[in-house]
């Protein structure tokens, strides 16, 4: 049995290190299904707190591990995680920053830099005690912001900021072990959070009954992009021998007939069809344009188009040919070309009116309507096959990982700083990642993952990283916490708290925001599922979710960005 001690006990060989993570990240895993404090799972958080035990026991046990392997896996899974959130966002990331958004990211980017305030405040005032010197070193305190924060990202960022600041003037006691700071004040950081949430809702007297009225009262229709449905019978003689291009025109507003009833036989229009008074249209448009539409061209009238003699079916179709990807819609001329009309469009569960102008990426669900035989052929025309999607989209991961890494390394010189900054491994692919989910199609690189694949690159690249950086730092763990890191619990949760409660209090009072809106804006500002899950719960509705989804994408970006900006500026 000699052989299998060995395989656990001697460190250095790469089977070695394999059998370490794995144990690591099966019992992570496995504790955070299984174990909730207060109500809350920490979720794969546990294997940041495996990683520091298995690293603490292999240094009593004098075990020497492969730290250049260890660092490999923890770095490349850094690259595969950011990567894959950079890729999930970038489609929403600039639309959210439009319009209704610009309220809800302002809040979050406030509870950002205002939780770096916090800690920087924090850092200062106690530089000159006692208290610093048990407790306090900046890049500590920065783990520490990442744990009160509980975003695992900013942390990878960090340390790769301290990764390229020791490359050229190296620590004199080694590269800080900021992965401690962040355990510290990462349990109470999930509850603070939680917390501050319930704060405000107390502070406000807040009632559910009464802020779901007025939420539905204020956003019960995006009027501008939601589709609306009806069939209008033409009443306008002076429309009569009009085509339904000339109409559209004379109209100024768009809509989509999908189906006309013409002298008693149902067929598929396109732009060129001529009009005549008593036909009956069935058209689609944006909510905001509908009357518009129905008082130029007559009355809206009561059909059945299930009743036909010409057999019209409706079929949801995906755009999978990577031709297509970047097309507009009205360049495929589906009425003219195919004989069919597109009425409707999902793209990532959002229902989009299907404009000539938008333009079409994998993955997009398209809602058709015509003769069965012309619906195969369109059919044909995009793709709809599902097999397509199910393929890996390697191209587009690895070509950005390698544009993102080359991105990263760019050295900006700032005045004042010893060292120029870098966006390095974190940061440079996860701008690429976003860039190439938003405008991807232009250079015909497929950004679309399955959801299912996607959460499986997102969650293999966070347990490597969680997994390395735990057992690299388990082994000053206990000396960290026994010499003042317990003053980093304390610390983390004034992090959290004073924040978050002071821009929540701002947005009611200056802004008036629906409770429930900003208890996922405050869960996004710190992207904590676990936040995001206990609101939408307590809510009993799905309205936390759009706050969250509207701040995530800039959160994390920002978290990211100022997690290694902090760094460079404060320690090079």
């Amino acid at each position: 049995m000699q052989w299998l001690i060995d395989l656990f006990m001697q460190g250095g060989g790469l089977a070695h290190t394999v059998i370490l993570f794995a144990i690591v990240i099966s019992l992570g895993v496995w504790l955070g299904h299984k174990v909730k404090i207060c109500g809350v799972s920490l979720g794969v958080t546990w294997i940041l707190f495996v990683g520091i035990l298995a690293g603490h026991l292999l240094a009593l046990g004098n075990v020497v591990e492969n730290t250049e392997v260890i660092s490999f896996m923890q770095e490349f899974g850094l690259i595969l995680f950011v990567f894959s959130i950079g890729l999930q966002v970038g489609p929403s990331f600039f639309t959210s920053l439009k319009q209704g958004g610009l309220k809800a990211n302002g809040v979050a980017a406030g509870i950002v830099m205002l939780n770096i305030t916090v800690m920087l405040l924090l850092y200062y005032c106690l530089g000159k005690t006692n208290l610093v010197n048990e407790a306090g070193n900046l890049p500590m305190m920065v783990g520490t912001l990442c744990g009160a924060v509980t975003n695992t990202p900013g942390l990878g960022a960090a340390n790769a900021a301290l990764d390229q600041i020791n490359s050229v003037h190296p620590f004199a006691d080694g590269i800080p072990s900021i992965a401690n700071g962040y355990a510290c004040a990462y349990p109470l950081g999930v509850v603070g959070i939680i917390g501050s949430i319930i704060a405000i809702r107390i502070f406000f007297k807040i009632k559910f009954d009464k802020e779901l009225e007025q939420f539905n009262k204020k956003n019960s229709n995006n009027a501008a992009v939601k589709p609306h449905l009806m069939t209008v019978e033409v009443k306008n003689p002076s429309i009569s021998g009009k085509t339904i291009l000339q109409v559209r025109g004379f109209i100024g507003r768009d809509f989509v007939c999908s189906r006309i009833l013409h002298d008693g036989h149902v067929q598929v229009p396109n732009k060129e069809t001529i009009l005549e008074v008593n036909d009956k249209l069935f058209i689609v448009s944006t909510e905001e344009d509908w009357e518009a539409i129905v008082a130029f061209i007559g009355s809206t009238v009561e059909m059945d188009w299930e009743v036909q003699d010409v057999v019209m079916t409706t079929r949801k179709l995906t755009v999978t040919k990577d031709v297509i990807n970047g097309k507009t819609l009205g360049s495929l001329h589906p009425s003219s070309l195919h004989g069919v009309n597109v009425t409707r469009l999902y793209r990532s569960g959002i229902e989009i009116f299907s404009s000539p102008d938008v333009i079409l990426q994998v993955g997009d669900i398209l809602t058709v309507v015509g003769p069965e035989d012309a619906l195969e052929r369109f059919a044909n025309k995009i793709g709809d096959s599902k097999q397509a999607l199910d393929k890996p989209n390697l191209l587009t991961l690895f070509f950005g990982i390698f544009v993102g890494i080359i991105f990263g390394m760019i050295p900006i010189s700032v005045p004042g700083m010893s060292m120029p900054v870098k966006l390095g491994i974190a940061g440079g692919p996860l701008v690429i990642a976003i860039l190439l989910g938003r405008f991807g199609y232009k250079l015909k690189l497929v950004a679309y993952t399955t959801n299912s694949a996607s959460l499986m690159i997102r969650d293999i690249g966070l347990v490597l990283f969680l997994a390395g950086v735990g057992i690299k730092a388990g082994g000053s763990f206990l000396d960290t916490v026994i010499n003042g890191g317990y003053h980093y619990v304390w610390m983390g949760f004034l992090i959290t708290v004073i924040p978050l409660i002071s821009m929540g209090i701002f947005a009611r009072i200056k802004w008036k925001m629906n409770y429930f809106l900003l208890m996922g804006i405050m869960s996004g500002a710190t992207t904590d599922p676990p936040a995001l899950a206990f609101s939408t719960a307590t809510a009993e509705n799905d309205i936390p979710s759009v706050g969250y989804s509207t701040v995530y994408p800039l959160s994390m970006f920002l978290r990211i960005i100022t997690a290694q900006v902090i760094i460079l500026i404060f320690c090079s």
